[in-house]
């Protein structure tokens, strides 16, 4: 059997927050921390805490300075950083892909349906009705 797609998310870059100062930073040749607080809605301690965990993680770089008298504050993504938010992308759209290739006209296929899940011996065929579960008894009625 292969391995689902999502295992090959990675949790560092996954996370909405980082995966969307990675997204912004990608645009520009590097951002301003103040622009991208505002741009995804975010406290400085809470885009702090994401921008410490892409640094450690080698996929972002800070540089602090000024511009005039003002300090700034300037995030740039390294190589590594380029890298993993195109694999991210790259495996998201094998998972869109993939569940693409699910829905048929009537829509996707249950695997393992709520009956089968509660235990009724039952599953929901592609047209609606119940169908008994291979070797159970068909339901009465």
């Amino acid at each position: 059997m292969t391995e689902h797609p999502t295992s090959s998310l990675d949790d560092v870059v996954h996370q909405r927050v980082r995966l969307g100062i990675l997204a912004v930073a990608r645009e520009a040749r590097r951002v301003e921390f103040t622009f991208l607080r505002t741009t995804l809605g975010l406290t400085a301690g809470n885009l702090s805490q994401h921008l410490g965990v892409l640094e450690k993680a080698g996929l972002v770089t800070i540089d602090k300075g000024y511009e005039g008298k003002r300090a700034r504050t300037w995030i740039q993504l390294t190589k590594d950083g380029k890298k993993a938010l195109h694999d991210e992308i790259a495996t998201l759209k094998t998972l869109i892909h993939q569940l693409e290739g699910l829905a048929g006209p009537t829509g996707p296929t249950d695997l393992a349906g709520p009956a089968d899940l509660a235990g009724t011996g039952t599953h929901e065929r592609p047209d609606g009705e119940a169908a008994p579960r291979s070797g159970a008894a068909p339901a009465p009625g």
